[in-house]
């Protein structure tokens, strides 16, 4: 490179260095809602995370938790769907089911973990089963519910049928972990 070349060759860096800070806004802002979308929030809040974190040991206590969080996701999502000013209904169903998808996991995830442990888990396993009969009777509602329509079905009818099998599924297993839990607990008080 010649003398003569280095002002051209510093004006050239110059224009493609400007066209690389006026796109660079562009470029974020338009990938941002799709890490957004790929990033999930935690469906639960501060509060449940410290009362679980604080009844790890305590396996009655943690899987009761998990009911009542999973419950309380049942409910919103009821109370959300007979709000007749609810707007975005489809959205909203789709994403409160996400989140009752979600904790209901960890719940079953916890059972396992216990159940592995050989944890006394019967009196929770009881109330995990009572749970999971009004789960399905109304995650079924919400699929038979008279007033919704074709386009806000399509926005949520794959999350309900996703949470409808693992309900569903799970409760077949917690009825089986039941059984299996008071065979070694038997078995366990011969010893």
């Amino acid at each position: 490179m010649t003398r003569n070349n280095h002002p051209e060759a510093c004006r050239r860096w110059r224009t493609a260095l400007s066209v690389v800070l006026l796109l660079a806004p562009l470029i974020v802002s338009a990938a941002s809602p799709l890490s957004a979308q790929q990033q999930r929030r935690d469906p639960l809040n501060p509060l449940e995370i410290n009362q679980l974190r604080d009844a790890m040991l305590d396996p009655e206590e943690r899987l009761k938790l998990f009911v009542m969080f999973s419950r309380d996701r049942i409910t919103k999502l009821e109370q959300m769907r007979a709000d007749p000013k609810a707007t975005e209904r489809g959205q909203q169903t789709h994403d409160m089911l996400e989140d009752f998808l979600a904790v209901y996991d960890e719940l079953d995830d916890n059972v396992d973990m216990y159940f592995a442990r050989k944890d006394d888990i019967r009196k929770p396993l009881r109330v995990i089963i009572e749970a999971d009969t009004e789960f399905q009777a109304k995650l079924r509602a919400i699929k038979t519910s008279p007033n919704s329509n074709a386009a806000e079905i399509s926005q949520y009818e794959f999350m309900l049928t996703n949470a409808l099998d693992t309900v569903d599924s799970s409760a077949d297993d917690h009825r089986k972990t039941l059984a299996d839990v008071e065979e070694y607990m038997k078995h366990k008080k011969k010893k």
